[in-house]
């Protein structure tokens, strides 16, 4: 068989809608064929044939009607197999409704060029049948490859890779702005006039139920430091003074400087000066000072850390506590010092749920019988390293100290937050309390009611309700506000900081004397307990 062309006419076969020729011949003469159609089957009667064929000296019209008065033709030669030409216009048939979606006019011209490729998968160039289905024709023409699917796969991977990639580093960049808040806090000082952090009444910065655009820089700033308050010096002999010698030189450069600072500080006149940290984002503090040199032979750190993971409801999903007992000598007398414990009282109130670890080079049966701290082999702690001898940890929902409720809810595009906490232990006392609170934006937060204090942060998006000391006397607090916004999710991790003494562990340094003639030595005492991490989220 050899087919000439293939065409989709209208109108009872007077106008030609496509056609596909599949032999090299004039544009004149397929459309003189064409427009011969309509008149030969008018002649024959042949319209109301299921399909049929009609003769002219030169080609054969092979055809069928379709439906709305169209007409599928196949023009052959004259000696191509009738059979085989009937079997293609069946499959040509089924493929018409198939690709272009219909059987109307403007299907046909809408999917004009999809029909043509359908028509190139039925039949090759020259005219010649190939040996397909429609399956396989709707295969073909989807044009589905197993390598472009892999390789669709592989970016889909990059693109999922990207944007996992692109979350960890926003939630980096976001850790690392409430860790630099954190830190702010920490040093201390008040925000500059951009954040609006103030108070109704004028109060340097806490705003105190109230919020206003200025501050005041008269007051004090406030300290966060979380060590300085705790520490005790128990003065038992004499005090220890470093000797320096003269130094020779003159007075320039940085010298000059520190000493124009040390006659400012004297005069009160420090602020003058305009230090860095007099224009720090959150505070107008001066730099912290160094610290000192140590004043006596030894110095005890007792401390402990909390990480507490809560829910939004106020549930605690898990707490966790860790102690530790560090010295540091800082002369030979302290190097050669043994610590006496209250063991007995240890052992009595620390049951199973507890455990206490020794440093592998601490005399455990001195301390298992005696409760004393002393090195193997009569060996001194180093001199100017700390040293941790004991750690103990213990994990339970009832050692959490402070609970947190906070709830967001949405309101024509504003959100009300209102936030609870409240003292699990009354035998604790916290101080310089700060929860800070992510507000997904940089809008201020308008206080409907409060107790405590707070700060807003426009550059961080982030808030931080205060509390000077929370205790048994003022065990719960609550706040209010709204914001703009519709993100409910926006407003957490929440999280806590806070200073303690009050330890959960009943541990007690009871004497601190010389390994080699018994007599006292001079020590200095430091309790913390701080929260490592506190998130309700």
């Amino acid at each position: 068989m050899v087919v000439l062309s293939a065409a989709i006419l209208a109108s009872d076969g007077n106008k030609p809608l496509m056609s596909r020729q599949f032999v090299e011949m004039p544009r004149m003469r397929i459309e003189g064929l064409l427009a011969a159609f309509p008149k030969l089957i008018t002649s024959q009667h042949s319209q109301q044939k299921q399909h049929t064929f009609v003769e002219t000296d030169t080609v054969r019209y092979v055809y069928q009607p379709l439906e709305n008065s169209l007409y599928l033709l196949l023009i052959t030669t004259k000696t191509s197999n009738i059979v085989e030409d009937l079997g293609t216009l069946r499959l040509l048939a089924k493929v018409v409704p198939d690709v272009a979606g219909g059987q109307t006019e403007a299907s046909v011209n809408e999917n004009a060029f999809e029909l043509i490729f359908a028509f190139d998968e039925v039949l090759t160039v020259g005219g010649y049948k190939e040996e397909i289905t429609l399956s396989n024709i709707q295969k073909n023409l989807a044009m589905e490859s197993h390598d472009e699917k892999v390789h669709i796969m592989l970016e889909e991977k990059k693109k999922e890779e990207a944007t996992k990639r692109m979350e960890e580093r926003s939630a980096q960049i976001a850790r690392g702005k409430m860790e630099a808040m954190k830190n702010q806090m920490m040093n201390g000082g008040v925000n500059d006039g951009t954040s609006g952090l103030g108070s109704s009444s004028g109060m340097e910065g806490f705003g105190g139920g109230g919020h206003t655009d200025g501050y005041e820089n008269n007051a004090a700033p406030y300290n966060y430091n979380a060590s300085k308050n705790n520490e005790q010096v128990v003065d038992e002999g004499p005090r220890v003074v470093a000797k320096v010698g003269m130094k020779l030189g003159g007075i320039g450069g940085k010298k000059k400087d520190n000493l124009m600072a040390n006659m400012a500080k004297e005069d009160n006149f420090a602020l003058l000066l305009g230090s860095k940290k007099t224009t720090d984002a959150l505070g107008l503090g001066a730099a912290a000072p160094a610290p000192a040199a140590p004043s006596t032979p030894l110095t005890i750190v007792l401390e402990e850390k909390y990480t507490v993971a809560m829910n939004r409801e106020g549930g605690i999903d898990s707490c966790d506590l860790k102690g530790t007992l560090t010295l540091t000598a800082n002369t030979e007398a302290g190097s050669m010092a043994s610590l006496s414990l209250n063991k007995d009282v240890i052992s009595s109130k620390c049951g199973s749920s507890w455990n206490f670890a020794t440093h592998p080079k601490v005399n455990k049966p001195d301390y298992e019988k005696k409760g004393l701290i002393t090195l193997k082999g009569g060996k001194g702690l180093p001199i100017n390293r700390p040293v941790g001898v004991i750690r103990w940890s213990y994990s339970g929902d009832d050692a959490a100290p402070l609970s947190i409720n906070c709830w967001p809810e949405e309101d024509n595009g504003y959100i009300n937050v209102n936030i609870e906490f409240e003292l699990i232990r009354p035998e604790m006392t916290l101080q310089d309390v700060n929860i800070l609170l992510p507000l997904g934006g940089t809008d201020p937060p308008q206080i409907e009611a409060i107790d405590g204090q707070y700060k807003h942060d426009a550059e961080t998006g982030m808030m931080c309700w205060h509390h000077d000391e929370i205790s048994a006397q003022n065990s719960s607090g609550s706040l209010e506000f709204t914001i703009h916004g519709s993100d409910v999710d926006a407003f957490f991790p929440v999280q806590v900081m806070f200073k303690s003494d009050t330890f959960l562990c009943p541990i007690e340094v009871t004497s601190v004397k010389s390994t080699g003639n018994g007599a006292p030595v001079p020590h200095s005492l430091t309790r913390n307990v701080v929260p490592d991490k506190y998130t309700i989220a």
